[in-house]
């Protein structure tokens, strides 16, 4: 859980802020970011299911 937070961090304040003149750049690290959000989101709800048992 804590690489793949620090993998969005990355890929918000760097690989996006770094690809500001490059609009398929940004798109393409956009698209990765809410990938991403969505596999946290998936990961914290498995990890809270597996403590509840």
């Amino acid at each position: 859980m804590v690489q793949e937070n620090k993998s969005l961090w990355r890929i918000k304040n760097q690989y996006l802020a770094d690809s500001t003149d490059c609009p398929e750049c940004q798109l393409f690290f956009t698209k990765l970011a809410e990938k991403k959000e969505a596999t946290i989101t998936e990961l914290l709800m498995l990890i809270k299911s597996e403590i509840n048992k």
